[in-house]
């Protein structure tokens, strides 16, 4: 896979693996279960993607979402391909639950943040390697 994260991206996560045609990142921020899910291409937008491409991304994404809502059991899904300060293509996959730090809020912009303990990314890297979902970790 060429996928070259850009920095900011690579800043605010932890890389953990890959899936078949992405990179699968988690946001540095424990507080709300956070996935980002980089493809592998140059297009910035989904809808540049060829339709095989694009079904194949929505495969990856409905696999992520159906995974945070069973193992974060979330009370709901954000799913959202937002680049305004990340031109590169990459979709967010956050589980939510109503008593989260700052729901009903968004999580963007939210100056609240603690960190993963290496325990807990371990675990979490372990259910998504027992669910079959990264390629390597």
């Amino acid at each position: 896979m060429s996928v070259k994260l850009h920095p900011q991206l690579a800043a605010d996560c932890y890389l953990l693996g890959t899936v078949k045609n992405s990179v699968l990142l988690l946001h540095k921020n424990a507080l709300v279960p956070w996935f980002i899910l980089v493809p592998d291409t140059d297009a910035n937008e989904l809808y540049k993607l060829s339709a095989d491409q694009q079904q194949l991304i929505q495969i990856e994404i409905n696999t992520l979402a159906k995974f945070s809502e069973t193992y974060f059991k979330s009370d709901k899904l954000n799913i959202a391909s937002i680049g305004n300060i990340v031109p590169q293509l990459h979709i967010h996959i956050i589980a939510r639950k109503s008593t989260d730090f700052c729901w009903p809020l968004p999580v963007w912009g939210q100056q609240e943040s603690a960190e993963y303990t290496p325990q807990q990314l371990n675990t979490i890297k372990q259910a998504l390697n027992d669910s079959k979902i990264l390629n390597q970790i």
